[in-house]
């Protein structure tokens, strides 16, 4: 035999090993567990990175990577558990971490967590948003017992759970998300989560033996409790599939790094019927009467771009409405109060689902609109023990900090300290206010109670101190001393907010701003 015919063949057997152990990896846990998974109607964790990427872009990172710290693991393991890679989402690169169930659970050991770092880094250096697609059972035993599993896996990488915001996070609870499947979802400034899912720090059966009781999983970390009690999911749907559409619509709005300016879409006819439509409404949709309810989300739909509105965390703090809409193709971030619920008074819940929502429009260069009707803060014993003060005091020092274009429109009222909050007294770049608009330390009604608390007074005194209470408090006494830039007939505040938008345009910086909140807890 040659020297070339036994070089040949030697590349040939080397070849299909790599062909055989490239194939074993992508079988995952083998047939019958993607068999069972597919007839409960979930998707593995290789087709979700397709569902996300676009087609034929998926490139792997640490395919053939198997579990290291026991022996008898390494031909259970394939890919160790964790889908990780580089593809794009319409034509743009990102980073992919996707948890594969059915092989050990997707739990976390020293291979995989070196494949997540490894995509982590490089995401973060190069520009790229990362998404999880999150399904994991936690930490992985043994692997992880003793001082040598502790030293080894959860004290290998001292930036495993920096969030320094210089490229977006979304993440999707696709099933049971513990440890550190559930870490990532709360770093990230977008989650997803589908029903029946579960998120918590670990599973009930653990939380059971812990507490000495049964614990349910959907009352440990379902749905409702995430996105209604906790906060801590931006939207809930139905099939894993939903979850990555809205994966692709969040990530549609934002840049692919802080040094970019969000994407532009094609601007609407402004023309159009149904823009025009929209200008009529707005002179219906806000009652007259200040104690009158109405949604403020119709008030966000009537001034954006059509069918554009991303909203956040619609169950948690209803009492405001945040989210992403276009403005003539433009990414910005609606901060609204909305008197359809507690007649829009700020509470604990709603004060940090704002300051969420503003720490990541000024991460990724997002301008933000605020749409201001709220009679105050709610007080109260349940606030303060909340720590309602020091919520309002961060939500305060996120919009004092926020580097982006601020524009804030006063619809109807604005009472006391929520009047800076909400970007009153120069905390905007722009005030603007309609007629209807009013501003006080509070309501004229409520100020008379408080001043003749305890004391018996008659209605003539009673009427006499509400006038003096009402005085000046119109919006002509704001624009008088140029409090309030602008007084708007409601069917012109989208043209004001575009030519508005155009002329606070961050020229010298290209639309970046300066990121002072860049590390902000994502949770508080």
């Amino acid at each position: 035999m040659s020297i070339m015919e036994s070089s040949d063949e030697r590349n040939l057997v080397e070849l299909d090993e790599l062909s055989r152990r490239e194939a074993w990896a992508r079988g995952m846990g083998g047939p019958e567990k993607l068999r069972r998974r597919a007839e409960q109607g979930l998707l593995n964790a290789r087709e979700r990175v397709d569902c996300l990427l676009d087609a034929g872009s998926f490139r792997e990172s640490g395919l053939l990577g198997v579990s290291s710290m026991v022996d008898a693991d390494r031909e259970k393991t394939p890919a160790d558990g964790k889908v990780t890679g580089y593809g794009k989402v319409d034509g743009r690169r990102v980073a992919v971490v996707s948890n594969d169930f059915t092989v050990k659970g997707a739990s976390s050991s020293m291979t995989n967590m070196r494949k997540i770092g490894h995509v982590k880094r490089v995401a973060t250096e190069r520009g790229m948003p990362i998404v999880w697609l999150g399904e994991s059972s936690g930490a992985r035993m043994p692997d992880n017992m003793g001082a040598r599993g502790m030293g080894t896996l959860l004290g290998n990488d001292p930036m495993q759970y920096v969030r320094d915001r210089q490229t977006p996070w979304a993440s999707a609870v696709l099933g049971q998300c513990f440890g550190s499947s559930a870490w990532y979802s709360c770093l990230s400034d977008f989650t997803v989560m589908r029903k029946g899912a579960v998120l918590a720090v670990a599973s009930h059966g653990l939380a059971s033996l812990a507490i000495g009781q049964k614990v349910e999983p959907e009352d440990l970390g379902g749905w409702q409790l995430h996105s209604e009690k906790t906060g801590m999911v931006d939207r809930v749907v139905e099939t894993d599939e939903e979850a990555v559409e809205e994966i692709k619509t969040f990530l549609s709005y934002l840049p692919s790094h802080c040094n970019e300016a969000p994407p532009r879409t094609e601007a609407p006819d402004e023309e159009s019927e149904t823009l025009r439509a929209n200008r009529e409404r707005l002179k219906r949709i806000v009652p007259e009467s200040r104690r009158q309810g109405y949604d403020a989300r119709k008030v966000i739909e009537a001034v954006a771009d059509p069918d554009s509105f991303f909203e956040f965390k619609p169950k948690f703090g209803r009492v405001a409405a945040t989210g992403l809409a276009r403005m003539g193709g433009r990414t910005v971030g609606f901060v609204a109060n909305n008197p359809m619920f507690k007649a829009g008074a700020l509470d604990v819940d709603a004060c940090e689902k704002i300051t969420r929502f503003v720490v990541m429009c000024d991460s990724f260069n997002v301008p933000l609109i605020l749409l201001v009707d709220t009679p105050g803060f709610i007080i109260g014993i349940e606030g303060e023990r909340r720590k309602a003060p020091g919520k309002i005091m961060n939500f305060m020092a996120a919009i004092q900090l926020c580097t982006v274009p601020k524009l804030s429109i006063i619809l109807r009222k604005s009472y006391g300290q929520a009047y800076l909050n909400m970007g009153g007294g120069r905390n905007s770049d722009e005030v603007a206010a309609w007629p209807s608009a009013e501003v006080s330390f509070m309501d004229p009604a409520y100020s008379v109670d408080v001043v003749t608390w305890d004391r018996n007074v008659d209605e003539d005194e009673r009427e006499a101190l509400r006038r003096v209470m009402e005085r000046d408090a119109g919006v002509y006494g704001l624009a008088e001393i140029n409090a309030v830039q602008t007084v708007l007939r409601p069917e012109n505040t989208r043209d004001y907010l575009l030519e508005m938008l155009d002329i606070h345009t961050a020229r010298l910086s290209k639309g970046i701003g300066r990121h002072r909140m860049a590390n902000w807890p994502t949770t508080f």
